[in-house]
């Protein structure tokens, strides 16, 4: 059995949608649900421990539906390098989109990275005897030790930004989806063809 130009578009858009949903609905609840759910203890640095904790366990899905939405949306640009050339506007999106899977990623490693200088803070603090006086995993008080406060300021702005970017890619997506239609496609190479028709 063969395999068509058409099943390996479908299966990469599978495997794209599929990622980006991982990536997209695991970062939004970790930023609404595992970050205040700390707010249930009564130690700082438990609450800084619990999240962390959460979110290296889901860490590797992650990364994995990252992967898969950078690795699949390479074949779907390979897939439709034609429609790139020949159909109006579709290259811009489709670069638009690789361009928020990449800034969604890098905001998603640097989250991780502030995770990681915030446990080492939060053990330097411990070690000299400061209470870790924090509202959840990513809000200081006017008490939070300072170096811990910073890391936790950059990684909740981190946080955010990355489900935004995950989720206008996947919106990015959608667009190229529609431009498959008859009607959009007519359209767009009519639009490359005759940029100054009415």
């Amino acid at each position: 059995m063969t395999t068509t130009q058409n099943d390996a578009h479908s299966v990469a858009q599978a495997v794209h949608d599929l990622g980006s949903a991982l990536w997209f609905g695991g970062s939004a609840m970790g930023v609404i649900g595992v970050n205040s759910s700390g707010r249930d203890l009564k130690d700082g640095a438990d609450r800084i421990r619990v999240a962390s904790s959460a979110w290296g366990r889901f860490a590797p899905a992650q990364w994995a539906g990252i992967g898969a939405t950078l690795l699949a949306g390479l074949q779907l640009t390979r897939v439709g390098g034609r429609r790139i050339a020949l159909q109006k506007g579709f290259g811009t999106v489709g670069a638009t989109k690789a361009g928020l899977a990449v800034a969604g990623a890098a905001a998603t490693a640097y989250a991780a990275y502030c995770g990681k200088k915030i446990a080492e803070a939060t053990a330097e603090a411990e070690r000299r005897g400061e209470p870790i006086d924090v509202v959840d995993a990513t809000t200081p008080t006017e008490q939070t030790p300072e170096t811990v406060a910073k890391w936790q300021r950059q990684q909740r702005v981190a946080q955010f930004i990355g489900p935004v970017l995950a989720g206008a890619n996947i919106a990015a997506g959608s667009h190229l989806v529609q431009s498959y239609r008859t009607g959009a496609t007519v359209e767009g190479v009519l639009g490359r063809l005759l940029p100054n028709r009415r």
